[in-house]
């Protein structure tokens, strides 16, 4: 199950939302990853200003208090976004 990044970062902090403990090889094994990629995507997430805790040898925990708001988007909003994002693909912007 290969996705973007931006969606599998999201699926990530959904998983961390719904369990108190995560580890880095559930994550890994769950999006088809290397851990290095986890690592990288939970110390990407921890500097957007999510805080997502961790234990050494334990796993990944979301910081008691913090929750994700819910996305209310409409389906022509959803729609728009997805044009946007294929049309800036198209253009060469990497950023």
């Amino acid at each position: 199950m290969k996705i973007n990044r931006l969606t599998r970062i999201t699926a990530i902090l959904i998983q961390l939302q719904s369990k108190k403990i995560v580890t880095a090889s559930e994550i890994a094994e769950r999006f088809e990853i290397s851990l290095r990629t986890v690592y990288k995507d939970i110390k990407n997430t921890s500097r957007a200003g999510v805080p997502v805790g961790s234990e050494n040898g334990v796993g990944y925990f979301m910081v008691n208090g913090y929750s994700l708001p819910p996305i209310m988007i409409t389906q022509e909003e959803a729609n728009a976004l997805i044009v946007s994002e294929k049309l800036i693909l198209n253009q060469g912007d990497i950023s």
